[in-house]
């Protein structure tokens, strides 16, 4: 790792943990989003993260995005005869969002997120003051 390594370490986990919130929050926002029994629900979205190891690609080290993936689409059958979607039967399709899985994984996320920044400003701060030390 050179001498900014850690700088390029965080600001890889700053990426992964920006996308995981993007992609909670998308859940988060779509949780009650109802379709016609005849269309897929709204499929969740997650993030999946892998590790970097000895700078692959020239990105430095850390952590990358591997993949999103997407829940199933085939959500949960509410019966709700007075909703203007309704089948015949009274049924409307809901996303199969938890969501205190959601509101945990955007804690991890935030937390993830602050720490990652944390350490980008105590490099800072760091580099800064040994730019002071020939003045």
């Amino acid at each position: 790792m050179g001498t900014f390594g850690i700088m390029d370490t965080s600001r890889n986990g700053l990426h992964v943990y920006r996308k995981w919130l993007d992609a909670v929050s998308d859940n988060i926002a779509n949780v009650n989003t109802v379709k016609s029994t005849d269309q897929e629900a709204f499929k969740a979205r997650y993030v999946v993260a892998q590790s970097i190891e000895g700078g692959a690609d020239g990105v430095g080290e850390g952590a990358r995005i591997a993949e999103v993936t997407f829940g199933s689409g085939e959500g949960r059958l509410v019966h709700e005869p007075n909703n203007p979607l309704a089948d015949e039967n009274g049924y409307v399709r809901y996303p199969d969002i938890d969501m205190s899985e959601q509101m945990t994984h955007l804690i991890m996320a935030q937390r993830g997120y602050q720490a990652n920044l944390s350490v980008i400003e105590r490099a800072r701060d760091a580099y800064q003051s040994a730019l002071q030390l020939g003045k």
